[in-house]
């Protein structure tokens, strides 16, 4: 799942938060996009729920420090936390390195796919992140 340059790949969704999910059946793996990253700095800690946690669409799940800030994670989709990345406990800095591959943070068995509906496809979070930075 690893994406060249951490650009945006086509295939996922994406939130006003800069979340990414990627959808596969009922199960969607959950990251921070390369602008997140990016505009963070260099990770130091990451903070995420425990396996079988419940998570809501929109709401703050955890919390990614970096040398600049601590900032809130949201979820982009309802459901339950099936599986944690545990290696970014050791190595949060993956996050800067990849993304969209090995720096994944969470897989959340969906509870609804309306929640789909709300995220951005990959035309809609280009646009959004250059309004945003002007």
């Amino acid at each position: 799942m690893s994406k060249e340059n951490g650009i945006y790949p086509d295939d996922l969704k994406y939130t006003k938060e800069h979340e990414w999910l990627a959808v596969n059946g009922s199960v969607g793996t959950v990251g921070v996009t390369h602008y997140a990253q990016s505009e963070l700095g260099d990770i130091v800690y990451v903070e995420l729920p425990a396996a079988g946690s419940q998570v809501a669409a929109g709401e703050e799940f955890g919390t990614i420090e970096s040398v600049k800030a601590v900032s809130e994670i949201f979820a982009p989709v309802s459901g339950e936390v099936l599986e944690v990345n545990a290696s970014l406990a050791a190595s949060p800095e993956t996050i800067n390195k990849d993304p969209y591959g090995e720096g994944w943070l969470l897989k959340i068995k969906l509870a609804d796919a309306k929640d789909l509906d709300s995220l951005m496809t990959v035309a809609e979070y280009r646009k959004y992140i250059e309004e945003e930075a002007n």
